[in-house]
């Protein structure tokens, strides 16, 4: 059994998170961008799903106990090299969702021993397995006010552009 400070509950709801935030939102809305250069809902989503499996990975390394740096990406370049704004929203969330149940099986079945294995990220510091899985949901949590924002500048300039 799991012994751990992560709420693996916790880490499972920023799925339902995700999939709220994103209720009643057009195509069309989910691909809506302010700008070129910022990302429209369906980008943060891809995002999310790429961080979902370089983390997938960076728990796996630890596990292992490998000596190699974790693994760090390059999120604009990943997002628009995969062309994420054409992709399907549903579809990049089944993704995520499917990272989020298989690691969870995962974490289920680890010791507060392994939770507390480390590595060292690519910034050189040393971090450990639960430290992962927390600082994950807190990244979540930053893309779930960054869609929030998203949608209100895409409200704001639908209101702005409309004539009486």
């Amino acid at each position: 059994m799991s012994q751990s400070i992560v709420d693996i509950d916790t880490y499972l709801y920023t799925y339902e998170q995700l999939l709220a935030a994103i209720e009643g939102l057009t195509d069309s809305q989910l691909k809506w961008k302010a700008t070129d250069a910022q990302w429209s809902v369906t980008e943060v989503l891809a995002h999310l799903a790429d961080h979902n499996i370089i983390v997938s990975f960076r728990i796996r390394e630890i596990l292992a106990n490998s000596e190699a740096r974790l693994p760090a990406f390059s999120q604009d370049p990943w997002v628009a090299g995969q062309k994420s704004n054409e992709g399907n929203a549903s579809d990049i969330l089944e993704i995520f969702r499917s990272l989020l149940l298989y690691n969870s099986l995962l974490f289920r079945r680890l010791s507060s021993e392994e939770w507390s294995k480390t590595g060292v990220n690519f910034k050189g510091e040393t971090v450990t397995l639960e430290a992962i899985i927390l600082a994950f949901i807190a990244h979540v949590q930053v893309h779930l006010a960054q869609i929030d924002r998203i949608k209100k500048g895409e409200i704001s300039s639908q209101n702005s552009s409309c004539t009486i």
